[in-house]
């Protein structure tokens, strides 16, 4: 089964709805693909987010899921079209362009005229099993999401780059204690950061050091300490805290585009901004939002900003 559409959005987070909102409002109802298995759930990363406190709007917080659920109801009220599926390939060599797509009712190719990447990023995670299990409650990978929460609070920071020591210096600001871990003695962190983190008394350090087992129950207060070995006595111990924060990266979701649009070391994609549009990619009529090409912010409110500034993009260039 085919089809196509003016406009094609692959990612249904804050930016792809977001933008689908803006292209919807502009008498162009998008299609978003939304995504099943690769690059996170429907939804984005919010959908895996208990509290979320800091978007405008909601001054008691609201859930990340329900969020993400009245998202996708306005979406749905301008005229927003859905597909649960993945991406298997895209095109982009001609126009229209046209991607192939793995969906729960079977396989199908759509053509767009114009196409709005909002496939978002992941966290890398260190892989432990009770670390997934406690994800929400007490473990993060964003300092600037959480760290309000961990206020007067003991937490631990993993990792060794300057990411991590940006996380554990922004958590000080909450936190009575930030301890730093890291699997060898030498930080990656430019040496400006470290000194930075260094310098400043309320940080802990643990080189040579790994977490092997978080300790908590969702449902029992979350996080209540973690079992960390020595990785050169072999000793192990147990550290009591609230909260575990993983700083060692993260991966965007770009596989599909490689070898057709420009990326960085990391990955992530480069934004031409010709003409005055600022999402725009080299590829005339594709363009990109959120954290896909985003390594420095990486927030709801700055991926849901992005989403509108490609909207608005995607339109011009149809109406060109």
């Amino acid at each position: 089964m085919d089809r196509h559409e003016r406009i094609v959005i692959i990612g249904s987070g804050p930016a792809g709805l977001t933008a689908a909102i803006y292209a919807a409002r502009a008498a162009i109802p998008p299609l978003v693909i939304e995504g099943l298995s690769r690059g996170g759930p429907p939804g984005g990363q919010l959908v895996n987010t208990t509290d979320v406190e800091n978007y405008p709007g909601f001054p008691k917080g609201i859930l990340g899921p329900e969020l993400m659920g009245l998202f996708k109801e306005q979406a749905e009220r301008f005229g927003t079209g859905f597909l649960a599926g993945d991406v298997e390939s895209v095109d982009l060599s001609k126009r229209p362009f046209t991607l192939k797509i793995q969906g729960v009712e079977g396989d199908l190719n759509v053509t767009a005229d114009a196409l709005i990447i909002a496939t978002g990023a992941q966290a890398k995670w260190l892989g432990l099993p009770t670390e997934d299990r406690l994800k929400g409650y007490g473990v993060s990978a964003c300092a600037t999401c959480d760290g309000f929460f961990f206020r007067d609070q003991h937490v631990l920071v993993v990792g060794g780059g300057d990411t991590a020591m940006e996380e554990a210096s922004y958590l000080t600001k909450h936190a009575s204690k930030v301890t730093l871990i890291h699997r060898r003695d030498d930080l990656r962190a430019s040496k400006i950061m470290q000194q930075r983190a260094q310098e400043n008394p309320k940080i802990a350090w643990m080189l040579s050091h790994a977490i092997e087992e978080i300790v908590g129950e969702p449902g029992h207060g979350g996080v209540k300490g973690a079992k960390i070995r020595n990785l050169k006595t072999n000793a192990l111990s147990d550290v009591e805290c609230q909260g575990v924060f993983v700083a060692i990266g993260h991966q965007p979701n770009t596989d599909l585009f490689k070898g057709q649009l420009e990326m960085d070391e990391s990955g992530y994609l480069i934004l031409a901004g010709k003409k005055g549009a600022q999402t725009a990619t080299k590829v005339p009529g594709v363009f990109a939002a959120g954290d896909v090409a985003d390594h420095v912010y990486r927030q709801a409110i700055s991926a849901a900003g992005t989403g509108c500034m490609a909207a608005i993009d995607a339109e011009r260039f149809l109406s060109h």
